[in-house]
């Protein structure tokens, strides 16, 4: 480098060194890293302190509307895990929005605190002991189990908050205060008393391990291999005349070989066509006997013949199923102590989709099998025990378990086929044995398999029964309640429907000690359950006062009353199912002053389709008449980011606490809000990391608005058609008022005022008024996919890598009182107000920063209503013209890398560019600063060439100490001779 040179660039640096001072760079407090572990609890600390809820809660009362989500109450029973985290953020968001959009907001939280989930952590630990729960006396087990659960509400509330979710924590709601446990038995009265509650035997799911009923929404289904068994039952009598079945045996196939002790009877379907086969010759090793013969549907014997080993068989004639009704077979057990008949029996369910189209009923444990022997008059006998074993009287298998019996049932249906064999007698007990892999029910608290099993319970009935209040039955009146319902996705309407056209009667006995009881009494000379609204008044009051222990500990003549002797009754000590008390949530929360019945929402996960959101619905058309809800939005799982589900074993759990503690709740908010909920989702460190990098992002447009807003005043507001329109025109107007007059502030722009607008600051303003557009949609459909990554791409494409990119010269080195300056200023005070508020139901934290770092702690955006664009900024045509500019800005980028890769250009700021339009980009370029624009010091237009449509050059003059730029009239002030004319007038203003 000359001398000469390093003279100059000294003489440059000293005198960039005498202006830095004057130029406007951004200033604030506000701090580029988050920080969210350790500033996100100071923040909820300061929260507690001024009482921020309460401060909402009362201005709330104020909105001229009301908005109630109901919430569906999570177990307590351990720390929260990531699904309750994005359920109660999706909650906490269509809340703040909803609260911000001027409604006041009624949101109880609240938990499940009865049933197996508490009771089953308390008997753990008291088999960690070696304490036998059944010694234990019932109050002091149900003591246990309430302060457990108290223990776990006040650790998954502090959870929640540490969410920064918003809530009257203060009125919560638990199943287990004695006003819940009330109500609750209060609505049990309800079915009683209109006659849809009844007593009776059906197959329900049944937990072996924790000895108890289980609904479908307890159940989880895994895939488990199992011994699959041909069995033939030999022929007694045949079906109608004209159809001969003598010396002809049924096969039948199944994957519970534990059922064919109690088997009862066999279905055959009406419209299949069935043959009967003589089995010619068999592979070696297969079980059927040479000459068997068999009774098989047409459409299975070629799979047969396969799995049972059969070489060659003739077809001896065919029938149809519905010409076998009347036939007779025997037990496959029968001389063995299993001595009865089996009638075959024709049902609809009956397919050929696998095994032989001849199914064995098992009436107490199955649903159709129970529907159909029960309609024949077939007897339902109780032959499991609530344990799972076999009754001790059980021939053969007394007190095996079910789960251990498929080796002892194929022994004995193996001695019977090789007794009859050698007697020369029809084919009997065991044809063919394989197994197969196939999805099984498992209970989800346990994790092991159930049973079907048929038990005295509690059922509400689905159809109308006599007795009945009258009119339609609990099924109709659901799905016809459902058809004024809104589901988000739309597509969950079907899934609920279904669900509600196929369930069977609703049982809700549970056979534990820990929950509300089914407070009735029965009649033990009749059988028949006491309805009597009286008896169940006093049920209620005393309920009312102690709790549901009163139940337990009451002399049972203080309910019945006089003219009532309590020896003449049963008093029923099963508990409710958990989901008709979770079902009974709206009577405790919804029906209460300033709040909304039906509710407005619920949102849960999709599998709540076949839990609370059914349950809730069949319970209020129960009791009340109509659905408790008038919008059901639901969202998927949480999968890792392999798309599997979380496990311990798997190693692929991540925790809420985990996410808090390294990253901070606003990005795991973040994660949710730019998730497709309705569907799975997924999560993994290297997800959170993204998730982290995109809050990044939208923290630092933030910041810079912040900074570059660096002292605004209310003067310095363009006046030219901003108004405030609580004040008069004479008066400042832009101000930032105190208290509600802040709230009240409303840009305002004429006609007149936006075309006097630069044009990108017009577009800016179109694009805020498009956005909100969207926000409006969102909180009036409770569907948020999509709306925050539209916020976050709106933050880092267009004003980020755009709008701030372009203004920052006319920002940093106009002269303070510039009306362009002026103009952005004003532009991005709209943009920290709209950005802010319209961020803060998702990034709550980051959001009351930011507003803070503005207008002072004393205030919060959270006490905000949305910033609301003026209909006079909506301008579409501004669209297709900036989209035009903005494709010559991105030719003028390439070519300007282009040439600091050659070295011809160090900045851009050193180039001169000749710009080249066609017709229609010259008319877009009226009134466009190309040279701003494009960052450079010069651009001339000229007519378009698609030769060369972009050159540069560098440019010509000298470069100016304080903007950088390079012009021909920096040194033209005798005093600032480093400065162009534009500086000059910033620096002597």
């Amino acid at each position: 480098m000359s001398e000469s040179v390093e003279k100059t660039d000294t003489l440059f640096r000293e005198q960039q060194d005498r202006y830095r001072g004057t130029v406007f760079l951004p200033k604030t407090s506000f701090p580029m890293r988050g920080n969210l572990p350790k500033r996100e609890p100071e923040i909820l600390a300061q929260w507690a302190e001024t009482g921020l809820d309460e401060q909402i809660r009362e201005a709330g009362r104020k909105a001229e509307r009301i908005f109630t989500l109901h919430d569906g109450p999570p177990y307590a029973n351990g720390h929260i895990h990531i699904g309750h985290a994005l359920n109660k953020v999706m909650k906490d968001v269509i809340n703040r929005a909803h609260r911000m959009d001027g409604a006041e907001v009624r949101y109880m939280p609240g938990w499940d605190c009865h049933g197996l989930p508490i009771e089953w952590k308390v008997e753990e630990e008291y088999r960690k002991k070696g304490k036998d729960k059944d010694a234990v006396p019932v109050l002091q087990f149900r003591a246990e189990c309430r302060e457990y659960a108290a223990k776990w509400v006040e650790a998954q509330r502090e959870d929640f908050k540490r969410l920064g979710i918003q809530a009257e924590w203060d009125h919560r709601y638990v199943t287990m205060d004695f006003s819940s446990e009330a109500q609750i038995v209060e609505e049990i009265g309800k079915f009683l008393l209109n006659g849809r509650l009844y007593r009776g035997l059906r197959p329900v799911m049944w937990s072996p391990v924790e000895k108890t009923a289980l609904a479908e929404a307890e159940v989880e289904y895994h895939d488990i291999t199992s011994t699959t068994l041909f069995v033939a039952f030999p022929n007694v009598k045949d079906p109608t005349e004209g159809h001969k079945l003598e010396g002809v045996s049924a096969v039948i196939w199944t994957t519970t070989p534990w059922t064919i002790p109690v088997n009862r009877a066999l279905a055959a379907g009406p419209e299949i066509l069935y043959s009967v086969i003589q089995v010619t010759s068999v592979k070696e090793g297969s079980l059927v006997p040479v000459g068997a013969k068999l009774l098989i549907a047409e459409d299975r014997l070629t799979a047969f013949a396969e799995e049972a080993g059969l070489n060659a068989y003739n077809v001896l004639h065919s029938l149809p199923g519905q010409a076998l009704e009347g036939a007779v077979f025997a037990h496959p057990l029968r001389g063995r102590g299993f001595d009865y008949d089996v009638p075959l029996l024709l049902g609809e369910f009956v397919t050929t989709d696998a095994g032989t189209g001849l199914v064995h009923m098992a009436p107490a444990h199955g649903h159709d099998d129970f529907m159909l022997c029960r309609a024949h008059g077939v007897e339902v006998t109780e032959e499991v025990r609530d344990n799972g074993t076999y009754v001790e009287w059980m021939p053969e298998l007394g007190g095996v378990h079910v789960f251990k019996a498929t080796q002892p049932v194929c022994s004995l249906l193996t001695e019977v086929r090789e007794v009859a064999q050698k007697a020369g007698r029809p084919a009997c007990g065991l044809m063919a044995q394989a197994e197969i892999i196939h999805s099984y029910p498992h209970s989800w608290r346990s994790k092991k398999p159930v049973i079907f099993r048929a038990t005295p319970q509690w059922f509400i009935a689905m159809e109308p029964r006599e007795g009945d209040e009258g009119g339609p039955g609990l099924r109709e009146k659901a799905l016809n309640a459902l058809e004024d319902i809104t589901f988000v996705p739309a597509s969950a309407r079907r899934r609920l429907t279904s669900m509600i056209e196929q369930r069977p009667d609703w049982c809700i006995s549970r056979q534990r000690s820990w929950g509300v009881p089914i407070a009735v009494f029965v009649e033990k000379r009749t059988g028949e359950v006491l309805r009597d609204a009286e008896v169940m008044a006093r049920v209620v009051q005393s309920f009312q006062e102690r709790g549901a222990d009163a139940w337990y500990d009451t002399d049972p003549a203080i309910y019945l009353g006089e003219g009532r002797n309590p020896d003449d009754y049963d008093q029923v000590f099963d508990i409710v199912d958990v989901w008709f008390e979770s079902g009974c949530s709206h009577r405790f929360v919804l029906h209460q002053e300033g709040v909304n019945y039906p509710a407005d929402l619920y949102l849960e996960g999709s599998d709540q389709h076949r839990g609370w959101f059914q349950s809730s619905l069949l319970e209020s058309v129960g009791a009340e008449g109509e659905a408790s809800y008038k919008a059901v939005v639901t969202n998927g799982f949480v999968l890792d980011g392999q798309g599997r589900k979380m496990s311990k074993s798997l190693g692929n759990t991540i925790g809420p606490k985990d996410v808090t503690e390294t990253l901070g709740a606003d990005v795991l908010r973040l994660w949710v809000l730019n998730s497709d909920t309705n569907e799975d989702l997924r999560i993994s460190k290297e997800i959170l990391k993204q998730q982290g990098e995109l809050y990044r992002r939208v923290r630092n447009t933030l910041r810079w608005l912040l900074g570059a807003l660096e002292g605004f005043e209310a003067e310095e507001a363009i006046p030219l058609g901003w108004e405030d329109v609580s004040a008069p025109a004479d008066k400042v107007l832009h101000k930032l008022f105190p208290e509600d007059a802040a709230r009240a502030l409303r840009y305002k722009t004429t006609e007149k005022a936006r075309k006097a607008l630069p044009l990108l600051e017009q577009y800016i303003l179109h694009r805020l008024y498009e956005l909100y557009q969207r926000i409006q949609e969102a909180v009036q459909t409770h569907q948020w996919n999509g709306v925050y990554p539209l916020l976050h791409n709106f933050c880092n494409n267009e004003l980020s890598a755009f709008y701030f990119d372009i203004r920052k010269d006319c920002l940093y080195c106009d002269p303070k009182d510039s009306p362009k300056r002026r103009a952005a200023r004003t532009v991005l005070d709209i943009l920290h107000r709209a950005l802010t508020t319209w961020l803060a139901p998702a990034l709550v934290f980051t959001a009351e920063e930011s507003w803070q770092a503005r207008f002072g702690t004393e205030s919060s955006v959270h006490a905000e209503r949305f910033f609301v664009p003026e209909d006079g900024w909506h301008n579409p045509v501004l669209i297709e013209h900036w989209e035009l500019v903005r494709q010559v800005r991105r030719r003028v980028n390439t070519a300007l890398e282009a040439a600091r890769r050659e070295g011809l250009i160090g900045s851009s700021l050193e180039a001169q560019v000749i710009l080249s339009l066609t017709p229609e980009e010259q008319a877009a370029s009226e009134g466009v600063d190309w040279a701003t624009l494009c960052l450079a010091s010069e651009v001339h237009l000229q007519e378009g060439s698609d030769a060369d449509p972009v050159q540069v050059r560098r440019a010509d003059g000298q470069k100016c100490a304080r903007c950088w730029r390079v012009l021909p009239d920096v040194g033209q002030n005798e005093e600032h001779t480093h400065l162009c004319l534009r500086c000059v007038e910033a620096v002597s203003a």
